[in-house]
């Protein structure tokens, strides 16, 4: 089947989920309540003879978001204040989603050989598998082990099916909490807050609260001034837990930009962003994952010569040599948060602000 009905096939799809999710958004989460006081994130002191805490983080090899897994990633090595290692559940490459390809430290098998007394947090993105096997039952032997998950975005959906999350307080993407809501009735979930700690259980709201909870971990490590410092050279000075649920949600206007942008599959663009070594994984994780979300554009990492390249913070990210992209995007610059702002206003110049603010809408970013 050509490329362009696949395409054409997926938008219809992608706008009849649209539908469900406003449905679902709307009427199907009666039983979400705000929670009027914040529990602090504090961290039990890393195990055995430790000075430092380890921070494993977690993606299954066919498929993880893209921000989810880079950003956390980023700035935890970024702070210097722990070790951080990335974990696939099984060899090879992981494909991240909706774009980029990274490899991974280790495998799960290899950590656990290597590391037999478990992480001391443990990071877990979205899955395009939330119920894969392999990573609940790694992630159930790390709870086991007293370390500290961590679900961003999604990632909340694979420690619902892990058990972890029977009679805690949680929250998820604005997507999806009518159907955790639904499903996981054991589970209070929780709106207006960016992230909800319940013991040793960490959950964020969508793919942008992934700098907030970061950096949240940073401060119950290292102290607030020096989560401050590195939030200011990031370019996110505010990292605070207050959200406005009510903001999120597919509005008429957004499903129709979803239609008109999938629909006219010949305005669709493939995008290239070069990338070279020592490359911030943070900002191109942000731009890769925006321009992702067009419904108009895909976007490939590119290299002249070599197949993979090794990050500001030392993440291995693959990139092609032959692509048929219709344009290179402009190398990211700045402070490394900044780079989703400034992707939105390009998307906004190229095809429109309802398409920006759909991004943002996916991104659960208020823009």
């Amino acid at each position: 089947m050509p490329i362009r009905y696949v395409t054409r096939l997926v938008g219809l799809a992608m706008l009849i989920l649209a539908m469900i999710a406003v449905v679902g958004w709307r009427y199907g989460n009666p039983g979400s309540v705000r929670l009027l006081e914040h529990h602090a994130l504090e961290l039990p002191a890393p195990k055995g003879a430790r000075d430092r805490h380890l921070v494993a983080v977690l993606a299954a090899n066919d498929g993880t978001e893209t921000t989810d897994f880079m950003v956390p990633y980023g700035v935890l090595r970024e702070s210097g204040k722990m070790e951080v290692v990335s974990v696939s559940t099984r060899p090879g490459p992981v494909q991240l989603h909706p774009a980029l390809a990274v490899q991974l430290d280790q495998t799960a098998e290899e950590f656990d050989a290597e590391r037999p007394e478990g992480a001391d947090i443990v990071i877990v993105p979205a899955l395009h598998r939330p119920d894969d096997p392999e990573a609940i039952q790694w992630l159930q032997r790390q709870a086991e082990s007293g370390a500290v998950i961590v679900g961003v975005c999604d990632g909340v959906l694979t420690l619902a099916h892990a058990g972890l999350l029977q009679g805690k307080l949680a929250t998820g993407h604005w997507f999806s909490m009518g159907k955790l809501g639904r499903r996981f009735k054991d589970t209070t979930w929780i709106r207006d807050r960016r992230f909800v700690v319940d013991g040793r259980l960490v959950t964020t709201t969508g793919v942008s609260a992934s700098i907030p909870v970061s950096l949240a971990l940073v401060e119950a490590v290292a102290g607030a001034a020096q989560a401050d410092r590195l939030a200011l050279d990031l370019g996110m000075p505010d990292f605070g837990v207050s959200h406005d649920s009510d903001a999120f949600g597919l509005s008429f206007e957004m499903m129709l930009t979803i239609a008109r942008n999938a629909m006219t599959f010949w305005n669709h663009e493939r995008l290239e962003l070069p990338v070279e070594d020592g490359v911030d994984e943070i900002a191109l994780a942000l731009s890769a994952d925006a321009w992702s979300r067009t419904f108009r554009s895909s976007v490939v990492a590119t290299h002249p010569a070599k197949r993979w390249v090794r990050s500001r913070r030392g993440l291995v990210i693959e990139a092609v040599q032959d692509t048929d992209a219709t344009e290179t995007l402009q190398s990211m610059m700045g402070p490394s948060a900044a780079a989703l702002d400034d992707t939105l206003v390009e998307i906004g110049e190229r095809y429109g602000m309802p398409t920006a603010h759909l991004v943002a809408m996916q991104l659960e970013y208020a823009w």
